[in-house]
């Protein structure tokens, strides 16, 4: 790939921060179809897949592991919770904060969700291991520019 300028600007396909922002929409256009099936939205999938990992988080630990402000994932739980995919319980440790559960029809949704992750793989037509080098570099750069 060559980078071209003009008067020192360079051509917007040359620019890394439109390369991971159309990477970005080519994902999610990939998700939605596959996703759709369940009746899941991209967020909802990341919050069933975090919790089939490690269930009974609080909120604030879901949100770090998301990388999710409590004000945009408050309102997404209350819609999951409201379509019986998981429940927000107070948290015994802490007066002040709520555990997030799957319930029996959110652990099935997630087993479910989980082969999603296959066909994208699938999708993407690479290695498994370019795909882990990617993600790990993708996550250092996040990291050095002071992300999660």
């Amino acid at each position: 790939m060559t980078n071209t300028l003009t008067n020192g600007i360079p051509d917007t396909p040359d620019l890394l921060c439109f390369a991971i922002y159309s990477a970005n929409h080519a994902l999610t256009r990939l998700y939605r179809p596959l996703l759709a099936p369940l009746g899941l939205t991209y967020p909802q999938y990341l919050v069933l897949i975090s919790l089939y990992r490690t269930d009974g988080q609080t909120i604030s630990a879901l949100g770090d592991r998301l990388d999710l402000e409590t004000n945009t994932l408050t309102p997404l739980l209350k819609r999951m919770e409201a379509v019986g995919l998981l429940s927000r319980v107070p948290n015994p440790d802490d007066d002040r904060s709520r555990l997030v559960q799957l319930s029996d029809h959110g652990r099935d949704r997630a087993a479910q969700a989980g082969e999603v992750s296959a066909c994208v793989a699938e999708a993407m037509g690479s290695d498994l291991e370019d795909l882990f080098d990617l993600r790990d570099r993708v996550n250092a750069l996040r990291v050095r520019m002071g992300g999660v």
